[in-house]
């Protein structure tokens, strides 16, 4: 007896389809992104000197309305941590380090 063979076709690549942004709206979302950073950035600037003595490369996640910021060796409990307080408030990462950012470009 042979067995039937299957018509479906396997998808490939994403479900959802690209986001086609204009040029206009992705430099909307880079300037708001850079404004959110700004406001983010002094909060990590006042207390980096402290952490970076005993929290080297660990990870930051700041809100800025409030100025909390929450401290984890991993990035996702960093940010878990904030969402907990703040469940709807966006939050900036940061590694603490003398830059302030993860990996090299």
């Amino acid at each position: 007896m042979t067995e039937a063979k299957s018509n479906r076709v396997a998808r490939r690549g994403r479900i959802f389809p690209e986001i086609q942004w204009t040029e206009e709206q992705f430099a909307q979302w880079k300037a708001k992104q850079d404004e959110f950073h700004q406001r983010c950035k002094p909060i990590f600037d006042r207390v980096q000197p402290e952490l970076i003595q005993t929290h080297y490369n660990w990870y930051m996640a700041v809100e800025p309305e409030s100025g909390e910021y929450f401290v984890d060796k991993d990035e996702m409990t960093a940010i878990k941590m904030s969402r907990q307080k703040y469940p709807s408030s966006p939050v900036f990462v940061f590694k603490i380090n003398e830059t302030g950012v993860a990996g090299t470009i």
